[in-house]
């Protein structure tokens, strides 16, 4: 007997995914089961798997319950390849999209969701332009590291910074080098991370800073996955790598360019912020 599972497709400047509601985790998806579904030529296809869970039906989730009871929904997250993730930064706006237009959460313009995540509570508001979801604090994490990537004949430093989940950041020096830049294959890290890392590669406009606004380009490889052509996290940790690069001065509002699209981070003024 086949078991059928309803699911949703949703995506958020092309960072796309599975969603499937299982609110009290009734529901058993394998990773190669979920591997199978985000496969781009025999499956569903998506950079990412969702499960919409309540958090008290997720082991992660009931920790989350005891920091926010608000928290009642869970996104249980998981790449391309069937591996666990801390969390994502374009599938929680896509979660948020999913909870509101399926009339599952209520919420209006300028008020605040509260998600729980493997990487802790999400605090998700809705305006006129979507979602914007508050990441939380970041930080340098580590020292930096020589990264590797096919059409880049010499390895170049990447700057560590997690935003929940783990980054690299390296700079690039012009537009041209970012479009012969080859992403089919993993870059390498120098030296590599336990658990693995995105990997952003990007160059700032000229100039960089227009109307107090910071203007970067970007492309991007998430593990688990390849690149893809948006990712929420990794455009907030190369927004700040750019910054912290820029030293005092720098700008709190970036707009990032991805293949999929722009979105805007807004930061704090510190970075222990």
């Amino acid at each position: 007997m086949t078991n059928l599972i309803s699911f949703t497709k949703g995506h958020g400047t092309g960072n796309d995914f599975v969603l499937v509601l299982d609110p009290t985790g009734e529901i058993n998806i394998t990773s190669e089961q979920i591997a199978k579904i985000c496969d781009r030529h025999f499956g569903i296809g998506a950079d990412g798997f969702i499960r919409v869970i309540k958090s008290e039906h997720h082991p992660n989730g009931q920790q989350i319950l005891a920091e926010e009871p608000t928290a009642i929904w869970f996104m249980d997250y998981y790449n391309g390849d069937g591996s666990v993730a801390e969390m994502c930064g374009n599938g929680t706006r896509v979660f948020a999209r999913y909870l509101t237009e399926r009339g599952i959460v209520e919420l209006k313009d300028g008020e605040t969701l509260s998600i729980g995540t493997r990487a802790g509570v999400k605090d998700l508001q809705r305006n006129m332009s979507g979602f914007a979801v508050d990441l939380g604090r970041w930080k340098l994490d580590g020292p930096d590291v020589l990264i590797h990537a096919a059409a880049v004949e010499i390895a170049r430093p990447g700057i560590s910074i997690n935003v929940g989940n783990p980054h690299y950041v390296v700079a690039l020096a012009s537009h041209g080098e970012l479009a012969e830049l080859q992403l089919h294959e993993a870059p390498k890290i120098e030296p590599a991370p336990a658990l693995g890392a995105n990997v952003e590669f990007v160059v700032p406009a000229e100039p960089m800073v227009k109307d107090g606004v910071g203007h970067i380009t970007m492309r991007v490889f998430e593990r688990g996955v390849g690149e893809t052509l948006s990712c929420g996290t990794g455009i907030c940790a190369a927004a700040l790598a750019t910054r912290h690069w820029a030293g005092a001065g720098a700008p709190n509002i970036w707009q990032v360019t991805v293949p999929g699209g722009t979105l805007g981070v807004r930061m704090f003024a510190t970075e222990d912020g």
